[in-house]
């Protein structure tokens, strides 16, 4: 068995090492990946023609890279995306299979999953996690706790004793960041797994849009001046990884436009929108601050830059007040976070990397943002295992200009209650007769008058107006059954079947087929 398992890597690791690219570890590019947080498809102006919010910075880079329009997060949420990015693995494989984690929660990626920070590691990578975890990791409790996921609840921790098996032990050289969203207790500030300061007050904010659960609070730890304490940390990384000869990947998980949205004062106003777009604007001039070291240090041109969110828009960012405006987070796109349609999912993306993107374009490549991994292990030649990036196709031929001889042919998506949909093609088949997540219809007076399904032809139909469930039931049975499949074989990419992690969930799809 062994034996077989060593052929099949080498046989990956001839398809994934591209003819000719470097294999020493000083010519390998710098990684850094920019996830924003609850920002929607329509928030970036070179996305959205029509945006009452100018993202100038973000633009640049687009114009510039290359610019996936037919992107999609792995689900509808924090969390389970956020797993996928650094897995290339669908969240509902894992124990996970709705929802999110709280500020509390243990660490949701085993202690034994290759990580694309522990792959990058392997390849010589200095690797660096700023901003928000949202994975779990081990508090030291007080007391033996349960429902360690109640997002109401907070729990007594001494924060002296060291955080385990969290980012550092997922593949980080280096770490700093918070545990939750930044409306999730506790709020400290946490470096290479120790608490910088130790809680001095409890915090709490009920405004709508500056909401944060009531909670522990460092004595380090500002609310409004999160983002850019996290900015400073970023800059401050490249500048010192800017002499070394070793290249470095640095995942900045930003926690805006997220609540609370606090944009600092000299953002407010700024947009002529509402607070949300300030907060945007914040954002902006975050990815224009990285940017900018990158170019001060020489570095931009051999930097794979990548820039995405984690899901759609939240509707904390009031959409009927936005409308006043004629600005529309999710662009052309139904729904929201959470939601399975399409506002919940498709989001920008745009990769930068000037010395091997020789013409920027804009791609309409169905991707997903668990191909992360895939990609990354080709450019550095990393064979991957049959167990690891069960759900990661890399999309380097698009980054490089060559024909793509391997297209993602399918992406299962998942909302917050746990719903499933598949794409491919054109086709969209969600499973679910509504949202699966906080737009309507949602209450189930409104589910039980509705199909079962819902099938749509985003080509001509991408604001999901028309279920055609009914016209075409023969794609509807093909698309049922590939996405059991998918869910049965522990994987959609190629390699041997595996192992869906914690209760199995593929008969949550099978009672369609009755």
């Amino acid at each position: 068995m062994k034996i077989s398992v060593f052929l099949l890597s080498l046989t990956i690791s001839s398809v994934l090492a591209p003819a000719g690219y470097a294999q020493n570890s000083s010519q390998l590019p710098n990684i850094i990946y920019i996830l924003a947080d609850d920002m929607g498809y329509g928030d970036v102006s070179s996305f959205n023609p029509e945006s009452k919010i100018i993202t100038s910075h973000i633009d640049r880079l687009a114009n510039n890279g290359i610019k996936f329009t037919d992107a999609y997060t792995s689900s509808a949420v924090c969390t389970p995306t956020r797993y996928g990015i650094l897995t290339g693995r669908y969240s509902w494989r894992s124990e996970l299979k709705s929802g999110v984690l709280s500020g509390y929660s243990p660490p949701l990626i085993d202690s034994d999953r290759l990580t694309v920070g522990k792959m990058l590691q392997d390849k010589g990578y200095h690797t660096a996690f700023v901003g928000k975890w949202h994975l779990g990791w081990d508090w030291h409790f007080e007391t033996e706790q349960e429902n360690l996921i109640d997002l109401g609840k907070n729990f007594e921790i001494d924060y002296a004793k060291p955080v385990k098996n969290g980012p550092n032990e997922r593949g980080f050289s280096y770490s700093y960041g918070f545990s939750g969203s930044l409306d999730m207790p506790p709020y400290v500030y946490v470096e290479n797994g120790s608490v910088t300061a130790l809680p001095d007050r409890e915090t709490v904010n009920v405004d709508a849009k500056a909401f944060w659960r009531k909670g522990q609070t460092g004595s380090d730890f500002d609310h409004v001046q999160v983002l850019p304490d996290l900015t400073e940390k970023a800059v401050q990384y490249i500048v010192d990884r800017s002499g070394d000869n070793k290249p470095f990947f640095l995942y900045f998980a930003l926690p805006a436009p997220h609540t609370p949205i606090l944009p600092t004062t000299e953002f407010m106003g700024k947009s002529n929108t509402n607070l949300y777009g300030d907060f945007m604007l914040q954002v902006d001039d975050v990815v224009g601050r990285i940017t900018e070291v990158l170019e001060e240090q020489g570095l931009l041109e051999n930097t794979l830059l990548i820039f995405t969110s984690d899901n759609g828009c939240s509707p904390t960012a009031n959409f009927p007040e936005l409308l006043k405006v004629d600005h529309h987070p999710s662009y052309i796109f139904r729904g929201h976070k959470a939601d399975i349609f399409e506002g919940g999912l498709r989001v920008p993306f745009i990769v930068h990397w000037p010395e091997k993107i020789l013409t920027p374009k804009s791609s309409d490549a169905l991707i997903s943002t668990t191909d992360f991994m895939a990609t990354v292990a080709e450019i550095t030649s990393y064979p991957i295992p049959p167990n690891a990036a069960e759900d990661s196709f890399s999309f380097l031929d698009i980054l490089v200009d060559k024909p793509t001889l391997t297209e993602r042919p399918h992406v299962v998506l998942h909302s917050i209650e746990g719903r499933f949909a598949i794409r491919k093609d054109d086709w969209k088949l969600i499973l679910w007769p509504g949202s699966g997540g906080w737009s309507d219809p949602k209450s189930n007076k409104e589910l039980n008058n509705l199909p079962p399904m819902q099938l749509y032809d985003l080509k001509k139909d991408p604001g999901e107006k028309q279920n055609l469930i009914d016209q075409y039931p023969q794609v509807v049975s093909q698309l049922r059954e590939e996405l059991i499949r998918l869910i049965q074989d522990g994987r959609s990419t190629p390699g041997p079947k595996q192992r869906n992690d914690g209760q199995e969930i593929w008969d949550q799809v099978k009672w369609i087929l009755d």
